[in-house]
């Protein structure tokens, strides 16, 4: 009699193969979503997502939109074209640098200052302005590391560019930035993944242009930014958007006024932020700075028109340690634009 469902692991009892299949390295998952319909259901799992990070089997890695290595005239030495942006992905655990495959859509280069955001292993990437037109643009796009494609997603509800996002239980949560006018926002969204939906929020308290989003257990925290009179006068306050509530609340003195927050932003161990710009003679220009768990990923530039420098900062006893350099192949030492960690 033939069995109606395919067993996992042929011979072997369900419960050992789930158990086999959760130990599979997330770099041979491409591979196994293709042995049967049923491994790659598996592989695409929420609950066996969540189930191979119960149990220790998952880690994060670091996701930069990054500039292209750039085409040169011969002879003359001079740049051909715009510069183009990649999404570059670096494994802390093996030190192995990759880059992901371009969006259909944008063939040549990743939307100019999207968003990018990590949730459940996927990268999800919102707005930016088109590479061609500089338009900007309303679209989401999610990449999925199992298969490495890439699936256009419910557009952005409002055009939006340089706002604050972050992630929480499979939902992107983002406020500020402003329109296409220039107008600073005050408006906040929240997108679900697994709905495809997208809900309106209670606003900001104020408006809060080239701001910067961080979640802080069960709050969504915009930190700084400044209104559409107030052109590049940063915020020394932040607004705290409690996910259970639903509600805002104003927060003041969290950052440097006058400084701006975008890209670098961490948190101390107290829960205070931290700039990374600054944080090390090294790293004053272009900084970005992305949480690894035990340790942070931060770029930057000593001065304007210095070489990008790449670091690892180790937290030890709830502190941050030294930073320390590490080398990076020439095809992936170039400008970072922004970043996020992917837990895969």
């Amino acid at each position: 009699m033939t069995q109606s469902v395919t067993e996992l692991i042929p011979g072997l009892p369900e419960e050992l193969a789930l158990e086999c299949l959760t130990r599979l390295h997330y770099t041979a998952h491409q591979v196994g979503s293709r042995v049967c319909k049923r491994w790659r259901e598996l592989l695409q799992n929420r609950d066996f997502y969540y189930n191979r990070k119960k149990n220790g089997f998952t880690h994060k890695v670091a996701c930069l939109v990054q500039s292209l290595p750039v085409q040169t005239e011969s002879g003359s030495g001079k740049r051909v074209g715009h510069p183009k942006y990649g999404v570059s992905f670096f494994d802390p655990a093996t030190r192995d640098w990759n880059r992901v495959d371009p969006i259909p859509k944008y063939p040549d280069g990743f939307p100019l200052f999207c968003q990018v955001i990590g949730s459940e292993g996927k990268l999800v990437v919102m707005g930016g302005w088109d590479p061609v037109s500089w338009e900007p643009i309303k679209d989401v796009f999610v990449y999925e590391f199992t298969t490495r494609v890439w699936t256009q997603k419910k557009d952005m509800p409002e055009t939006r560019s340089f706002f604050a996002a972050g992630e929480s239980g499979g939902r992107v949560f983002v406020a500020g930035g402003h329109d296409e006018s220039k107008n600073a926002l005050n408006s906040a969204w929240v997108y679900d993944l697994l709905k495809d939906e997208w809900t309106g929020l209670t606003r900001m308290s104020e408006e809060r242009d080239e701001c910067e989003g961080v979640v802080i257990g069960s709050e969504f925290r915009v930190v700084s930014g400044y209104g559409t009179e107030s052109q590049g006068r940063f915020k020394g306050s932040s607004e705290s958007f409690d996910m259970e509530s639903g509600q805002w609340s104003r927060v003041d003195d969290t950052w440097k006024a006058s400084q701006c927050p975008r890209s670098c932003v961490g948190v101390g161990p107290s829960g205070d932020f931290v700039c990374w710009a600054g944080s090390d003679p090294e790293v004053r220009v272009g900084v970005c700075g992305v949480d690894l768990g035990d340790m942070t990923l931060v770029t930057g530039s000593a001065y304007q028109g210095a070489p990008v420098g790449f670091f690892l900062v180790e937290k030890k006893q709830g502190q941050h340690g030294k930073f320390v350099k590490i080398d990076v192949p020439v095809e992936f030492s170039g400008f970072v634009q922004s970043g996020c960690s992917v837990e895969i």
